[in-house]
């Protein structure tokens, strides 16, 4: 009896989005159902081994450079040369894949945008497929916007002047529960990697540039060797040539911090470089070592700079390992969403943009991230400064960088400890991305700073962490639940208040506050708030 043939994607519970049948063609779909039977079940064991590792280190309490990879680190190899496009990476502009967003961000003046269909952007259907036609139409001219508040129009500027596109397709960890194929969800990354690889590979060789990714969320080596096994395979399917897709990896995690350089060997092939992710590391960090004891506390997360000495051991270590294989060193993010009507307080904050984009120049990284079109030319200025007319300084090895085990866990050498002031703001920041998250937005301007997922992933960790440890606060009170909860009622009051009953309840607010105050208080902790969150989305 012959084994009944596999059954075609499906798209379920989802209202069609206008010109949808535009990337779910039939053959796109053939191509993603392709890369799930393949490559799913293996994604699911390496779920399974981050739950052993995460145990492991519950246990120990500590992380360490890999043993039997001792050889890969010692050993002579570079990552392949790095195509024309990415030579010159000095300012990277992040944000989402919405329309207005795609013109201002080609338009910009970085480098290369971040086109987000991760952190920065909810995963509701319209993003998900809109975001792949927004993408197709700019490569194809095809794109403007109009502002519809203020009249004002967009269009692209000349070809030449626009970013390079690096996407970031979800992480491993998320579905997308609107597309099954053989009866299961296909993981997110394979669905947003497959369909805008299917559709702009040859398109983007065409335009002299190709397939770039970022890659999020990345764990361990044994990942990076699953995505670059999809990128051979991806690359096979479409005819496109061995070696065209680069892949940039954010090290926003710790225990892939202790693995830089096998993740860049398995990728070795297909790599361009490190990102280093701030707020993602520092999330990684409290989630890994959430239970093992106050040396591990963090203070208030604006407390936590990149000058703190685990910080710079993190970030001196992505350098010199970039640069000793041959790949990109890419800096973290500005978020400061510069502010017109202050010019006082605006200056502050760009100088402290200014110090941080000078620190990563001089430190050897080679570009880095603002969050914000006005942000461009100050981080620009920074680079400039450094790399003149040379596109980076790879040249730079960093070999007076030493960095041992235990300084990366070295968070106890922080001076700075919680305050009441930084619980209120995670309370506060947690339930304001939350309740725009669930309304559809992944990228939040809260309090000045343009904020994503990340930003609510450290917010209710820590608030997790100091009420396990019982931390004691500045003015003396003890973070416990019955605190928490007395502040989120507080805030929620005060929403209330400020934007008036029907808008109230219009919004999301009384489920973004029931949603954080389980993420920050469960017992059990949930490895992502994005995966309950995921569940009351539309």
């Amino acid at each position: 009896m012959s084994a009944p043939a596999p059954s075609q994607p499906a798209v379920v519970d989802a209202e069609p989005v206008d010109r949808q049948d535009e990337v779910l063609t039939g053959a796109a779909l053939a191509f993603v159902a392709e890369l799930h039977r393949r490559f799913t079940p293996r994604r699911d064991e390496l779920l399974v081994q981050r739950a052993e590792r995460r145990a492991e280190i519950a246990r120990t309490g500590t992380l360490d450079f890999l043993p039997h990879t001792a050889g890969v680190r010692e050993g002579d190899w570079q990552v392949a040369p790095c195509p024309p496009a990415l030579q010159d990476r000095r300012v990277e502009i992040t944000g989402p894949t919405d329309r207005k967003m795609t013109v201002n961000a080609l338009n910009s003046g970085a480098r290369v945008w971040l086109a987000d269909f991760e952190d920065a952007s909810a995963p509701t259907w319209e993003n998900v497929i809109g975001g792949q036609l927004n993408l197709a139409d700019a490569y194809e001219r095809r794109i403007d916007f109009t502002d519809p508040a203020s009249g004002k129009s967009y269009a692209l500027r000349p070809a030449e002047e626009l970013a390079t596109v690096v996407m970031r397709p979800r992480g491993w960890h998320l579905e997308e529960r609107h597309l099954r194929v053989d009866g299961r969800a296909v993981p997110g990354a394979l669905v947003d990697f497959g369909l805008y690889f299917f559709h702009n590979a040859q398109r983007l060789l065409d335009l002299g540039k190709g397939p770039y990714f970022y890659l999020p969320k990345t764990e361990s080596h044994l990942e990076a060797r699953l995505w670059n096994d999809v990128f051979v395979f991806a690359q096979d399917y479409c005819g496109i040539p061995q070696g065209t897709v680069r892949a940039t990896v954010l090290i926003e995690t710790i225990t892939a911090a202790y693995e830089m350089e096998e993740i860049l060997h398995e990728l070795r092939d297909h790599a361009s470089g490190l990102n280093a992710g701030r707020w993602d590391y520092l999330f990684s960090l409290v989630k890994n070592f959430r239970d093992a004891g106050e040396r591990f506390v963090l203070p208030d997360r604006n407390a936590v700079t990149m000058t703190a000495p685990f910080m710079r051991a993190y970030t001196e270590l992505l350098v010199r390992t970039c640069h000793k294989r041959g790949a990109h060193a890419i800096g973290g993010m500005a978020a400061f969403i510069p502010n017109r009507r202050d010019p006082e307080a605006n200056e502050r904050a760009l100088e402290k943009v200014r110090s941080d984009k000078d620190r990563e120049a001089g430190d050897g990284f080679d570009g880095s991230w603002v969050a914000h079109p006005d942000l461009v030319p100050v981080a620009r200025a920074s680079f400039d400064a450094v790399l003149g007319d040379r596109p980076h300084q790879k040249e730079r090895l960093r070999e007076d960088v030493r960095v041992a085990a235990a300084d990366l866990l070295a968070v106890d050498s922080l001076d700075a400890r919680p305050t009441y002031e930084g619980l209120r703001n995670a309370v506060q920041v947690g339930i304001r991305y939350i309740e725009a998250w669930l309304r559809g937005l992944g990228a939040v301007a809260i309090f000045g700073l343009m904020e994503d997922a990340a930003t609510a992933e450290i917010s209710r960790s820590q608030i997790w962490q100091w009420v396990n440890a019982g931390v004691v606060l500045d003015d003396g009170r003890r973070v416990t639940p019955e605190l928490v909860r007395e502040i989120a009622a507080e805030d929620l009051a005060a929403v209330r208040a400020e934007t008036g009953e029907e808008a109230f309840a219009a919004g999301r607010w009384q489920q973004a506050h029931d949603l954080l105050l389980r993420v920050a208080l469960d017992e059990d902790y949930a490895e992502f708030l994005t995966l309950p969150a995921y569940e009351l989305l539309d």
